[in-house]
């Protein structure tokens, strides 16, 4: 979508980039020009994904181990990025973790388990980076990926959401606060995109059809990551330096779809259309 060079010179670093949306996006970004940081738990598939990446865009990545719920660990995440890179213009929060479940069934253990890596991870590293652009007096961007229960909530995955929520009133108390020092900040809330082990914790195989997301999306059909990745390099580079403070939803229509109270009309066959046409004439 962009211009080769789009990212030159800009250093990225990409929590949970070493799966899912954010290799994805690591992808997009290295082709562009850019350097990423990807960072994760999981040392040995950030490895991976950085070998893999390497070869295939010849771009220069950096996988750092970070626990985003841990404060210190961010800063040592980051300063290691500086010693590479120089400097760090962009940061996408991008980790998360999530599962579905009767709210009731759910131990404090457990809401902790998804609130402590969506939440406190997005604000710890915000928070640590923030404060590194500010003293240096150098402008940045942050990304967030939300989700569209951030605004509307949902049942069954009620952390993701409180959580989900919290990073998307981040976003937007920052781009108000941070602006003066020019640091911009916006959001992604991606709808339904195939990723290896989230969909069958979220779509369970036994509930497959019954669950399928595809049948709430009027476009009737999943998400593409390059379509995410394309939104997320635009939201970052310098084209989009007057947008700050947004949320961009990129899910084919899925949430006004639900929020619709007679979008499920469309179920009704063409038949039934004609006997209720009828009946509407006759009251006529």
């Amino acid at each position: 979508m962009l211009k080769d060079n789009a990212l030159q010179g800009k250093t990225i670093i990409v929590t949970g980039g070493g799966t899912g949306l954010g290799k994805s996006m690591t992808q997009v970004f290295l082709q562009l020009g850019a350097q990423v940081v990807i960072t994760s738990r999981k040392v040995p598939v950030l490895e991976q994904t950085a070998a893999e990446l390497h070869q295939l865009t010849g771009g220069e990545i950096l996988p750092l181990a970070c626990d985003v719920r841990d404060y210190s660990a961010v800063e040592n995440m980051l300063q290691a990025a500086v010693e590479r890179f120089n400097k760090v213009d962009v940061l996408i929060n991008n980790a998360a973790g999530n599962f579905v479940s009767p709210t009731e069934r759910l131990s404090a253990k457990a809401f902790d388990v998804v609130t402590d890596i969506v939440l406190k991870g997005s604000y710890n590293t915000t928070l640590a980076q923030g404060k590194r652009w500010i003293a240096a007096q150098q402008p940045g961007t942050i990304l967030n990926i939300v989700t569209t229960y951030a605004w509307t909530g949902s049942g069954y995955v009620v952390p993701s959401a409180c959580a989900k929520a919290g990073v998307l009133a981040l976003t937007r108390s920052l781009a108000a606060e941070w602006a003066k020092y020019g640091i911009r900040s916006n959001a992604i809330a991606p709808g339904p995109f195939p990723t290896e082990g989230a969909m069958s914790r979220l779509f369970p195989p036994q509930l497959a059809e019954t669950l399928d997301p595809v049948k709430r999306i009027p476009l009737k059909r999943l998400g593409d990551h390059r379509e995410l990745a394309n939104l997320a390099a635009y939201l970052i580079s310098d084209y989009a330096g007057f947008i700050n403070g947004e949320v961009v939803t990129i899910d084919g229509g899925e949430w006004l779809y639900g929020a619709g109270e007679f979008n499920h009309f469309d179920t009704i066959p063409s038949e039934l259309w004609d006997a209720l046409a009828q009946m509407r004439r006759k009251s006529e």
